[in-house]
């Protein structure tokens, strides 16, 4: 599998702004988001002043509070581009906890909802969201390569490579490789 290069610094400054400005818009302390995010008040500071890069875990939870997928988010950071991506210019995020690795493969749109990501997580890695960031989001996931389990509204998948899961996210979801064996799977979200 295929290491991506990490997102540089102007976009993680570009996130934390952006993290600060959905509080804000709202009109809530950071004490009424870690309440509604499960986030603590001091992590939410450092990352609004970007003295930390967010986890895959802590961005789930901050989405779910905003009512945001987090590719939403994440595309709310991004420069807009033309309707041509080439890889070398789609957008990579790494999350610094687990080494799981998103990218933003369709060219981000503002006016567009369907979006087309690239995921990468190592061997022996689960990731879990709590709560849809929008109940009914329609998901299209298809394994590339390696194995993982996929677990719906309490409805556990296993996935070999080329096999493709389609579902409406109405609550939690986990995503779990084996100890032996990471995956790489293209999402599409609608």
């Amino acid at each position: 599998m295929e290491n991506p290069i990490a997102d540089d610094d102007n976009t993680e400054e570009r996130l934390a702004a952006r993290l600060k400005q959905l509080r804000v818009e709202r009109g809530w302390s950071l004490d009424q988001l870690a309440n509604v995010s499960q986030v603590s008040r001091a992590t939410l500071s450092r990352l609004e002043n970007g003295d930390v890069s967010p986890t895959t875990a802590v961005l789930g939870k901050l989405c779910t509070a905003y009512g945001l997928a987090m590719s939403r988010l994440l595309r709310m950071v991004e420069d807009d581009f033309p309707p041509l991506l080439r890889r070398a210019e789609q957008a990579v995020w790494t999350d610094p906890d687990t080494g799981f690795v998103r990218r933003c493969v369709s060219p981000p749109s503002r006016d567009l909802a369907g979006e087309a990501l690239e995921c990468t997580l190592g061997a022996g890695v689960t990731i879990s969201y709590a709560a849809s960031p929008r109940p009914g989001m329609e998901h299209h996931l298809l394994l590339q390569e390696g194995r993982l389990d996929v677990t719906v509204d309490g409805r556990s998948h296993a996935l070999l490579p080329g096999d493709c899961l389609r579902y409406q996210l109405h609550g939690a979801s986990a995503f779990a490789t084996p100890p032996d064996c990471g995956a790489r799977y293209f999402l599409f979200l609608v």
